[in-house]
């Protein structure tokens, strides 16, 4: 009777490698594969660390929007919602615009978290939003940037298509953030 050789095993989670090559590596042909980037993930928070009240930052946010006329308050409406983060407004008033609401609230969540992010006015299917902390660097406002893009705000994507490297310049020291869908 033949003998069947036995089947190979899997080396178990966390085995040291036996074949020489760094971790993420492969043998192919001889030659190791390339090892694929992970994705950057989230912007670094910025908040914790700066000692920024959110909540001064957005009433002076505000101020400034209303002295320098950012948009005409002739026909606008003072509004409280009862939200228990300002990331939920919104959500709980039923804000219609383009944008894909579950997602942006999310979004307006994290930002909340990390940056100290506070929505200030919904005019139409515009959304201004402050932040206390904004990014300082280069390299976190590129972040952030690529988050502004799941936002699908045509201000960022469409109308007119602002150039990636312009837009995330934009952001850095930026006291507010707007998005706004056609």
């Amino acid at each position: 009777m033949a003998r069947v050789p036995p089947a190979p095993t899997r080396p178990a989670l966390g085995a040291a490698r036996t074949d020489g090559l760094p971790r993420g590596r492969r043998a192919l042909g001889g030659r190791p594969r390339r090892t694929v980037r992970p994705l950057a993930g989230l912007a670094p928070a910025t908040l914790p660390a700066s000692g920024a009240d959110p909540d001064e930052a957005a009433r002076s946010a505000l101020a400034h929007l209303l002295r320098h006329g950012w948009y005409d308050t002739a026909g606008a409406s003072l509004g409280l919602v009862a939200a228990a983060r300002s990331a939920d407004i919104p959500a709980v008033i039923g804000w219609r615009a383009e944008a894909p609401l579950p997602l942006f609230c999310a979004l307006l969540r994290s930002w909340e978290d990390r940056f100290g992010a506070r929505v200030l006015a919904a005019i139409g299917a515009t959304l201004y939003v402050s932040v206390a902390c904004p990014p300082r660097t280069q390299e976190q406002a590129d972040l952030v940037a690529l988050e502004h893009l799941l936002t699908t705000a045509d201000n960022i994507v469409n109308d007119p298509p602002t150039p990636f490297p312009r837009y995330a310049a934009s952001l850095i020291d930026a006291p507010v953030w707007s998005f706004w869908w056609d």
